[in-house]
């Protein structure tokens, strides 16, 4: 019976090849280099196996049209504030404890007080909310008076509005976690303005209130509702936004003018 070849070894586990320009005898020899060509081999593996570089490159390598200014990073600043709410609420998380009881203010207490860092982070996460509002506003004026939401860009334009609204809501259900008076109060006054809505007011205050009165679970709803829903929807329908952006491209500056390509003017000539 002849004997069946050995099976290739695992690329992780053959040498790398060798780079353009360099002799056939040279390996790594120092650390840094013996790390790199791990760290190479390793993402090498990932990618046969995935085939991320493919969406990589054409998420990242894109044409953008001339004339685009500071003006266009609004949104990828808008994405870098949600992730800076994402890590430090999953690190407020660790502390908070959703209490009516006074286990909710004790909690934010002790984060404030003797946590370490605790002050820092939950600054940046009280900020961080502010600031991500006011970007958000910014980014999408900026789209509107460039008009970038008409076509093909209106469905990009509609997720926009919807994010803009999570991002409301978002503030709204944190504000009352700390559960001091002025959280407290806040909330029951917002709570009221929208049961005054036509038809679904009254059935979204008592969703928000968890039932017909302000009780303990009522922050209880606000804790799961900005913690788990709502961050879920943001990431969704951000990864959806960015997929449009990308295929879609953004529309250069209102005062930029086209110009005719030479063959097609000679062409119409």
């Amino acid at each position: 019976m002849p004997k069946l070849p050995s099976p290739p070894l695992p690329k992780a586990l053959r040498p790398a090849p060798r780079r353009p320009g360099e002799p056939d005898e040279k390996q790594a020899t120092t650390p840094i280099e013996v790390a790199a060509d791990a760290g190479i081999s390793v993402v090498d593996w990932i990618d046969e196996r995935t085939s991320l570089s493919g969406g990589i490159r054409w998420m990242m390598f894109r044409k953008v049209p001339r004339g685009i200014n500071w003006f266009y990073t609004l949104g990828s600043a808008t994405m870098f504030a949600f992730l800076n709410q994402a890590v430090t609420g999953v690190f407020l998380a660790m502390y908070y404890r959703p209490d009516a009881a006074g286990g909710a203010y004790e909690s934010v207490r002790y984060l404030t007080d003797q946590a370490f860092l605790g002050q820092l982070v939950r600054a940046m996460h009280k900020w961080g909310a502010s600031v991500m509002i006011i970007l958000i506003f910014m980014h999408m004026a900026r789209v509107f008076f460039f008009g970038a939401y008409k076509y093909p860009r209106e469905l990009t334009w509609i997720i926009g509005v919807v994010l803009l609204i999570l991002t409301m809501a978002m503030g709204f259900t944190g504000y009352l976690l700390p559960f001091d008076q002025r959280s407290y109060w806040a909330t029951i006054v917002g709570v009221n303005i929208n049961g005054t809505g036509p038809f679904l007011g009254p059935y979204l205050s008592d969703f928000l209130r968890a039932g017909p009165e302000f009780g303990a679970t009522t922050l209880s709803r606000f804790y799961a509702i900005h913690m788990m829903l709502i961050p879920g929807l943001i990431a969704a329908l951000i990864g959806a936004h960015l997929y449009l952006v990308s295929k879609l491209g953004i529309s250069a500056p209102p005062w930029i003018k086209a110009q005719e390509e030479p063959e097609l003017r000679q062409t119409t000539l």
